[in-house]
């Protein structure tokens, strides 16, 4: 077994979450439709965006959702 098939393993069994979503994924971890993440992004979320591709943090949404509750 060669070292990136090793640590391939490794990760798979660590199982962390991944940092960076999809926005449909953030939507998900949001606990809200597509189309209020969309809101989101309008009231201010910031989403990072290279070469068309979109992603957001989950500490982003987390920051978010905290600055916007009452």
């Amino acid at each position: 077994m060669d070292t990136q098939e090793l640590l391939k393993q490794i990760k798979n069994l660590i199982n962390v979450p991944k940092e960076w979503l999809s926005l449909k994924e953030a939507a998900t971890y949001a606990g809200v439709s597509y189309n209020t993440f969309i809101k989101f992004r309008e009231m201010g979320l910031r989403v990072a965006e290279v070469e068309g591709v979109k992603r957001v943090s989950r500490k982003e949404i987390d920051t978010f959702l905290e600055n916007h509750s009452y």
